[in-house]
C-alpha cells in the first residue's frame, strides 16, 4: 500500500491495551469491497474515539468497521473526516498501521494504494480524547470527486 503519513504501531504496546480478537469484531459494521465498488465513493458513518489509549489515539475496544477486500485491488483510498483530531488504525493482512492527519491530506487521515485481499479491522480514533461523528470515504478513484 502507498502510505503518506504512516506510523507502525508497536505491537507490544497495543497488546496491552487491545486484544484484537474475533469477539472484538462482532459489533463492527462489515463492508465488502471488490473491483466494482458501488457507489464510489462508498460513505460509512460512525463515532470516533473511545476509552482505550493506543499509539494511534483513543480508540474503541471494538473495530468501527471491517473491510472484507474480496480480491486484490490495484488502488483503494480511505479518508476520514471528523471534528477533533481523528486517526485511523488499520489491522490487516499487511500488519497494523496508524494513519494520522497531515497538511497534505487537508487535515484528514488518508491512506491509498494497493490493497491485498483479506479482512481489515478499522478503528477510527481521536488524539483529542473526544468522541465525534465521523465519515469514512472508501473510493477506487485516484482523484476525489468534488
Amino acid at each position: 500500500m502507498k502510505m503518506r503519513t504512516l506510523f507502525p504501531v508497536v505491537p507490544a504496546a497495543l497488546a496491552i491495551s487491545l486484544a484484537l480478537t474475533n469477539a472484538n469484531l462482532a459489533d463492527a459494521q462489515v463492508v465488502q469491497i471488490n473491483s466494482n465498488l458501488q457507489p464510489d465513493p462508498l460513505i460509512v458513518n460512525g463515532t470516533s474515539g473511545g476509552k482505550l489509549q493506543s499509539n494511534c489515539g483513543n480508540i474503541a475496544d471494538k473495530a468501527n468497521q471491517v473491510l472484507k477486500v474480496t480480491e486484490s485491488l490495484p488502488y483503494l483510498r480511505l479518508t476520514v473526516e471528523s471534528s477533533g483530531q481523528p486517526t485511523l488504525l488499520i489491522d490487516g493482512p499487511g500488519g497494523r498501521f496508524c494513519v494520522l492527519a497531515d497538511s497534505y491530506s487537508g487535515g484528514k487521515p488518508e491512506i491509498s494504494g494497493y490493497w491485498q485481499a483479506g479482512n481489515y479491522s478499522l478503528y477510527v480514533g481521536d488524539l483529542s480524547k473526544g468522541q465525534y461523528t465521523y465519515t469514512l470515504s472508501i473510493s477506487q478513484q485516484k482523484t476525489p470527486k468534488k
